[in-house]
């Protein structure tokens, strides 16, 4: 209902009219935009493909008979030839080795004419073989003859024949390296029959950068494969498994063929020097890679068009309903508490007159508000001056100031302090003003002429460690906050020690909560948790309203307090509720034996105001 009250109104009409026209058009300006930049996309990623696939094949051609022309060498070097026909019917062992060692250097010299080959080796019909390897010459595996790769050089007529990508070397065991393996049969260059075969292995780097430049994206996998549909050659390194090349598209010429039907963009090619069919697979999703940076960018540009249509309508229909919006705004405003503005527009009669008897009610409102603030602020103060009657000393500061001076006269120092601090500590007690105010300084001062008392009457079997940071000694508390605590710590926990006892008193502020404390802390003796709990629950019980008090706080016959000794810990706490609220007091923490904590939680000051003062609530 409250959506349909906004689309009604005059503002709501002139901002959907605007906004929504505005729209309508971005929309077929953006698709129409779309459809022809996939278009584009989709021609260029094509055209590059077929760009990659014929240099591919190109490449590796190229690479093939540089190959070609290694076996080539060998196959037409006559002496070679003729040291391998005649070494194997040499019965003279020095003549024998000394072809073998021509039959070497001739094999090092084509090794080293070229940086890509790993290794040549040549068997010879009756058996013998000759090895020149980069690693591990002369380790030779001798169960060769019965090898798919020997049966079928010897199978072939002369032709090349290329055994492709290998995991190690096909004769030494111990090379592991991966190689490119190709071979042939060698012939007498006179008589034409066949004295072996000669097998060269090559670095498969070559191979594999022909391949890599199929690649349209880094996931492209690129597979070289026979026509046996065998896996000759492949850049993909992952877990996927090889796909089955059975039924996939193959060139029948020097063409590329491109096939988008299926999950993938597939690109095959067709070498001309084996026959062999290069694949190139590309994930669509990484085809339209560029689809999605277009599209990214179209939804910010529509992002940015919608938020500009958007401010234009709101600025457009907000010129008309600015008045009546103004009003709606401030009576929020009433609802939420804020009774201090009111509206001031130049609008039409009808909406003036109502502005106006708006205005006359909040005022009123406001009015009669401050007059309850003002009753219950009274209230409270009456409540706190209740509750610091209790604690109002007998005045003999003046008696005490003239015994401190005849004891001075004396000499006697150490009685002289101690009646010095305890006119102090009357003097201090016995001014009420502004509301029992006192500083953290101001308290603290008094603590230590207490402690000079102390210390004075237990023989320094008290030792004080007092460090309140800078920033704090000017904040309000209640007055006599800290000497009820200390004297608690000091009667109750450190007196019946058998030993010195330490009394600490610290701040700590705590951003997160807004809380300042003020930490009391004795190793004395501890509370038992029973007392502990007792203690607790005493200072957890609500205030009473209109006495000052705990509701669960004994009464005497009469209905009142029953009387105490001094200051209590109770006391304290209700006169920091009171001033402060209920989140503020003082926290408890004992264990028997080991000492007490006990802690004063106090508002934290907003740094930046006068001397880090804050109001108190009352």
């Amino acid at each position: 209902m409250a959506r349909s009250k906004r689309n009604h109104s005059i503002h709501g009409r002139l901002f959907w009219t605007f906004l929504s026209s505005t729209m309508l058009l971005l929309i077929l300006v953006s698709v129409v935009y779309y459809q022809k930049t996939t278009g584009i996309i989709h021609a260029k990623i094509s055209d590059l493909a077929e760009k990659n696939g014929s240099q591919t094949v190109g490449l590796f051609d190229l690479l093939l008979e540089g190959h070609y022309s290694i076996t080539k060498s060998i196959n037409s070097n006559f002496e070679l030839l003729n040291l391998l026909e005649h070494r194997d019917k040499e019965i003279n062992p020095v003549a024998s080795a000394n072809m073998e060692r021509s039959i070497t250097n001739i094999l090092g010299a084509v090794f080293y004419s070229r940086d890509d080959i790993n290794g040549i080796h040549i068997i010879t019909n009756q058996g013998k073989m000759y090895n020149y390897e980069k690693r591990f010459a002369g380790v030779a595996d001798m169960d060769y003859a019965s090898a798919g790769w020997y049966r079928q050089l010897m199978d072939s007529r002369g032709e090349m024949v290329w055994l492709g990508l290998s995991q190690g070397s096909l004769i030494n065991s111990l090379q592991k390296d991966s190689v490119f393996v190709f071979g042939r049969m060698l012939f007498n260059l006179t008589s034409y029959k066949p004295i072996g075969i000669v097998l060269v292995e090559t670095s498969p780097a070559p191979i594999m950068s022909a391949l890599s430049n199929a690649r349209i994206s880094p996931n492209s996998r690129v597979y070289l494969v026979d026509n046996d549909s065998r896996v000759v050659a492949s850049t993909w390194k992952g877990d996927m498994p090889e796909p089955s090349f059975q039924g996939l598209p193959r060139p029948q010429r020097k063409e590329v063929i491109i096939d988008t039907h299926s999950g993938e963009m597939i690109v095959s090619a067709k070498t001309a020097t084996t026959g062999w069919t290069i694949f190139s697979m590309t994930p669509k999703a990484d085809i339209s890679a560029e689809l999605i940076q277009t599209r990214m960018y179209l939804i910010i540009v529509i992002g940015a068009v919608v938020l500009l249509s958007t401010i234009l309508a709101s600025l457009i229909s907000r010129t008309l309903s600015s008045p009546l919006k103004l009003l709606i705004r401030e009576m929020k405003q009433v609802e939420l508490g804020h009774f201090k503005g009111s509206v001031n527009v130049k609008s039409f009669d009808e909406i003036n007159s109502l502005v106006a008897s708006f205005n006359r009610m909040v005022q009123r409102m406001d009015e009669l508000i401050e007059r309850i603030t003002v009753a219950s602020i009274s209230e409270k103060n009456a409540q706190l001056q209740a509750l610091q009657s209790q604690v109002n000393p007998h005045f003999l500061y003046n008696t005490l100031d003239m015994i401190y001076w005849m004891l001075d006269e004396r000499e006697n120092d150490r009685l002289g302090r101690v009646i010095l601090a305890l006119s102090h500590m009357f003097r201090y007690s016995s001014d009420w003003e502004e509301a029992a105010k006192a500083t953290l300084r101001q308290e603290m001062d008094q603590m230590r002429h207490y402690l000079t008392i102390i210390e004075s009457r237990l023989d320094s079997r008290i030792h004080t460690n007092m460090h309140i940071a800078k920033e704090w000694e000017h904040i309000h508390l209640p007055k006599m906050t800290l000497q009820p605590i200390i004297e608690n710590a000091v009667k109750c926990g450190l007196e019946p020690l058998g030993r010195p006892g330490t009394l600490r008193v610290y701040t700590e502020a705590d951003e997160a909560s807004r809380e300042l404390r003020v930490v009391i802390a004795d190793n004395g003796i501890g509370i038992d948790e029973a007392a502990l709990a007792q203690l607790r629950d005493l200072l957890a019980e609500p205030i009473t309203p209109g006495t000052g008090r705990h509701s669960g706080e004994p009464q005497s016959s009469d209905g009142t307090a029953r009387s105490r000794q001094g200051i209590g810990l109770p006391n304290v706490h209700r006169r920091l509720v009171l001033m402060y609220g209920e989140s503020c007091g003082l926290r408890i923490d004992s264990k028997y034996g080991e000492g007490t904590t006990v802690t004063i939680v106090l508002p934290l000051p907003v740094k930046g105001g006068a001397r880090h003062e804050y109001s108190d609530r009352g």
